[in-house]
């Protein structure tokens, strides 16, 4: 999938809903070859999908071997709108705490006591992160509007071509 096409699905306005949200699910393959996805925050800078981690999570040893991802970013009401997001996965060891870790979890409910007791935890317990960075090399956004999942696209087609003949 060439750039343009991936910067037109993550422009519509229901991907632009999906990358302001606070949580994906990001899916890689472990060094033994079984898969695993794990909820993350997570910031969408305009080019970068970006999750923070700390030094010692297993996930870290595992996408280094393999950088491949798949992330879905999803609602939960009906109809579902989902954002599908493949890339690699890129990653840099930082000194204290990524802005971008802070950021993801601003959008998230707290007051502002809980959000200062927050802050001073984390604060005090990473000396280091690691920033992912997932630039997407292919995306689909599946709205139940416009767009459907290609299997049920296909089912559509061709119970038209049965009832057509």
């Amino acid at each position: 999938m060439d750039t343009a096409e991936i910067a037109r699905i993550l422009s519509q306005p229901y991907s632009e809903q999906l990358l302001a949200r606070d949580i994906l699910r990001m899916a890689y393959v472990a060094k033994d070859g079984s898969p695993r996805n794990v909820p993350m925050g997570f910031v969408w800078n305009g080019s970068d999908i970006v999750v923070c981690t700390s030094t010692n999570a297993p996930k870290l040893r595992h996408l280094r071997a393999n950088p491949g991802v798949a992330l879905t970013i999803d609602t939960e009401e009906f109809p579902p709108k989902i954002l599908l997001v493949r890339g690699d996965a890129d990653l840099e060891l930082v000194d204290g705490i990524p802005d971008e870790y802070m950021t993801a979890n601003n959008v998230m409910s707290m007051t502002p006591e809980q959000r200062s007791a927050w802050e001073e935890e984390v604060r005090s317990l990473y000396q280091q992160m690691v920033r992912i960075r997932i630039t997407p090399t292919w995306a689909k956004l599946i709205d139940f509007e416009t767009t459907l999942p290609s299997a049920v696209a296909e089912l559509i087609e061709e119970r038209a071509a049965r009832e057509g003949a």
